[in-house]
């Protein structure tokens, strides 16, 4: 997009190019609408212009330049941009009582989806999305996907929902091993074909092994008698033979593995009985009613602002409800993740790594702290990195080593997989699915869900909905 410079080659791209930026505060004063029509950067510029020279007085010039604008926006099809933008913010789920409105006047996750909006807004040649599906809940994501399926243009985007990627994509270019390779086809397919190349590599790396010493074999017999010649042939085939080095993978996979419920909890984890929260006129939950069992993976799926992480406070202690009551089971150990990450670790602290988990666990040995910091990929002087410097992704697999240093038999998890990597997300799918204890976990990640919940806690609208089954079964029920 020429926001950075190579230092080699060239880039070349289409007219009109649509690209999801990230600088929500550029906008924070303008309406809604605008921002988004601003998508299509010449229909933008000319309606701005128009509005402006419509506050000057009338001058057979202005008139002149208001006729060459009129013309503009008509190519652009100006004159359906306003219903036309309002289209993709109905499919990312913002209510019509914002579209007028500044963008500062909207929740942060919202403003985001404007942004996309933008990025989609005009049928560009290209699409470059990094990221799009952060900020959307379940309904976007879909509707996101069904868009992309249909869009005639070239997209490329980056992403760590491998759903995703899967329904929207027809190539991939994976950045490993200090290179990059496209393959053909979505992500599971890409996965198919490295893990067949990779594996190929090392069975002939093996071959040339097998084959190097045998020929040493024969040289170590005969490097000293009158078969000269055939000793030297076989030094060049060894010299030919050697083989190269296999680049080592840059993709680091941790190692999540909940801690063994030694200390089983009873058979009843939570109960909740006729809970319900306000904020100030704004009833969030209302009348909620559930018993948790050990053993139970629940996933809770919802859109997003409907009172998803008000219910997993409430439920993990860590917000009051205005009525009804919550019983905790015999021997349960609750451990919590916060969406918002500050309400663990404050980043303006000076502390390290490493002394952030002994001041978690105070009685855990500095070989515990250790073996949990390298399961999470911090090793070596990685412990001693300022928390201040973690990026979203170290962040949350610092909070993963905090909860995994005591042995808790029930955890409850908000959005977990923000900021992970797919690699990441895939480890925490197979360590809540091998956790003996109870889960429970708030994500819009289908993958993650299906791998791991045996039941769903949907909020609606219209109430809140139980099911006992996968993500799948449970979307099946609603398309039937």
């Amino acid at each position: 997009m020429g926001i950075e410079h190579p230092t080699s080659g060239s880039i070349v791209l289409p007219k009109r190019v649509g690209f999801l930026k990230q600088n929500i505060e550029e906008f924070r004063d303008q309406k809604i609408l605008d921002v988004i029509i601003m998508g299509n950067e010449r229909l933008g510029k000319a309606m701005v212009e128009r509005d402006m020279l419509y506050e000057r007085e009338i001058s057979d010039e202005i008139g002149m330049r208001l006729g060459e604008i009129e013309e503009i926006i008509a190519e652009e099809d100006g004159y359906n941009a306003h219903s036309n933008a309002e289209k993709f913010l109905a499919g990312m789920g913002i209510p019509s009582k914002y579209h007028e409105k500044s963008m500062q006047e909207l929740p942060v996750d919202l403003q985001f989806r404007v942004l996309l909006c933008q990025a989609l807004f005009g049928m560009p040649e290209a699409l470059l999305l990094d990221e799009p599906t952060n900020h959307l809940d379940l309904e976007a994501i879909g509707w996101l996907e069904n868009f992309l399926s249909h869009y005639s243009g070239t997209l490329i985007l980056v992403s760590h929902d491998k759903h995703f990627l899967n329904a929207t994509t027809t190539h991939i270019a994976d950045i490993d091993y200090d290179t990059i390779i496209i393959y053909p086809g979505n992500y599971d397919a890409m996965l198919i074909a490295k893990t067949a190349v990779r594996e190929r590599a090392e069975q002939e790396a093996k071959s040339k092994e097998k084959k190097i010493a045998c020929l040493k074999n024969f040289v170590a017999r005969f490097g000293a008698g009158t078969r000269a010649s055939l000793v030297q042939s076989r030094l060049r085939e060894i010299q030919r033979l050697q083989p190269q080095e296999l680049k080592k993978s840059n993709i680091q996979r941790p190692y999540i593995h909940f801690p063994p419920s030694e200390n089983f909890s009873g058979k009843l984890v939570l109960k909740a009985k006729k809970i319900g929260k306000s904020f100030g006129n704004t009833s969030v939950i209302k009348n909620f009613n559930i018993e948790i069992f050990r053993g139970d993976k629940i996933a809770v799926i919802g859109n997003n602002g409907i009172g998803k992480t008000t219910l997993l406070k409430i439920l993990a202690g860590r917000l009051s409800a205005d009525v009804g009551k919550i019983e905790r089971g015999y021997r349960v150990e609750l451990g919590y993740f916060p969406q918002n990450h500050e309400e663990c670790i404050d980043k303006s602290e000076k502390i390290h790594v490493f002394d952030y988990l002994k001041r978690c666990e105070a009685q855990a040995y500095d070989q515990d702290i250790r073996s949990v910091l390298g399961k999470m990929l911090f090793s070596g002087d990685d412990a001693f990195k300022s928390i201040s410097k973690l990026s979203g992704g170290e962040t949350a697999r610092l909070i993963f080593a905090s909860l995994f240093l005591r042995p808790y038999n029930t955890f409850i998890f908000d959005e977990p997989n923000n900021h992970l990597d797919i690699e990441s997300v895939s480890a925490l799918a197979w360590g809540a699915k091998e956790f003996k204890g109870t889960i429970i976990i708030a994500s819009h990640d289908r993958d993650l869900i299906n791998a791991f919940a045996t039941k769903i806690i949907s909020i609606e609208n219209n109430g809140v909905h139980f099911f006992d089954g996968n993500l799948n079964d449970f979307l099946a029920t609603r398309i039937s």
